[in-house]
């Protein structure tokens, strides 16, 4: 059992939870996921990156965004509360060096699993440009945690409501076009979005790392759900990775695959959200019911 120390809601969809869980905070390394398991019995584990971690306080960050029936689950439980199963760390770690200047990219929830990535490059030696995106300013995240972890941090919006207008490929673009190219990108973020970075970084020859996390389905490689072709050869992203090579990556069909479970997440989502209406509105009517009869 692992008791949530803390929960803290970003957006309508996105939670953060600071969850003890000793010997994983201990052993895990930049780039790594958990399992977590709600039900131990009948519910299905869902692979989660490591946000952040303390092994001296014995925590682990979690970010997570409703989509199926466990996150909606998830997001349900409070500070005190405890998730039954955490597996982990599992994937392989980030591969961290001395480089030189190092630009990291996250877009919109992808911000979260790039934090410990950003601190393990700045950790390293190297200069770390941080460029973080979101469709509009209350769908930021982590910026004063990427603010004090970088040495520079540029937030884009897609609407304009917060930094500069556009999207995270333009500032991507112009420092590979400055006099000092960084030496390695890194970007997490919607699929869409990573397959545009490497796009933009392929040209000057910059190393680019994807992290491709958000196909993982069973986390273990028995399920096969995960396949993505890199290089032409077939790999299963949460064994052999989940972070590859962003400019061998064949993104177009693995964005066909994840439409595979696209229709049954959104009956679960709005499920879920119909089921969570109807208990609100449950509360109310005893609430309503024990203040009549007070009266």
């Amino acid at each position: 059992m692992h008791k949530i120390l803390e929960k803290r809601q970003f957006s309508e969809e996105v939670f953060y939870f600071r969850v003890h869980a000793p010997e994983i905070a201990r052993n895990r390394k930049a780039g790594q996921f958990v399992l977590v398991q709600i039900d131990i019995d009948y519910g299905e584990r869902i692979p989660l990156t490591i946000a952040d971690a303390n092994a001296e306080e014995e925590w682990i960050a979690l970010v997570f965004q409703t989509v199926g029936a466990t996150t909606h689950k998830l997001a349900q439980k409070n500070v005190g509360d405890s998730i039954e199963a955490i597996l982990g760390p599992l994937g392989r770690p980030t591969k961290i060096e001395k480089k030189g200047t190092v630009v990291c990219i996250g877009g919109g929830i992808g911000v979260a699993p790039l934090y410990p990535i950003v601190k393990a490059h700045k950790a390293a030696g190297n200069k770390v440009i941080t460029i973080i995106g979101a469709r509009t300013k209350d769908l930021i995240i982590f910026e004063d945690e990427m603010r004090n972890a970088s040495d520079e941090l540029i937030i884009v919006t897609d609407d304009g409501t917060y930094g500069r207008k556009g999207l995270v490929t333009e500032p991507l673009k112009e420092l590979c076009e400055s006099p000092n190219p960084p030496k390695e990108a890194v970007a997490i973020g919607p699929t869409i979005m990573m397959k545009f970075c490497a796009a933009t970084t392929k040209p000057y020859g910059v190393h680019t790392v994807v992290s491709l996390n958000t196909i993982m389905v069973d986390g273990t490689g028995m399920c096969g759900g995960c396949r993505v072709t890199v290089g032409g050869k077939t790999k299963f992203v949460c064994v052999d990775g989940p972070e590859f090579d962003g400019h061998d990556v064949d993104f177009d069909s693995m964005m066909i695959r994840m439409k595979a479970y696209k229709e049954q997440e959104d009956a679960d989502h709005h499920k879920c959200h119909m089921e969570m209406e109807a208990d609100h509105l449950e509360d109310l009517a005893a609430k309503s019911k024990k203040e009549s009869h007070e009266l």
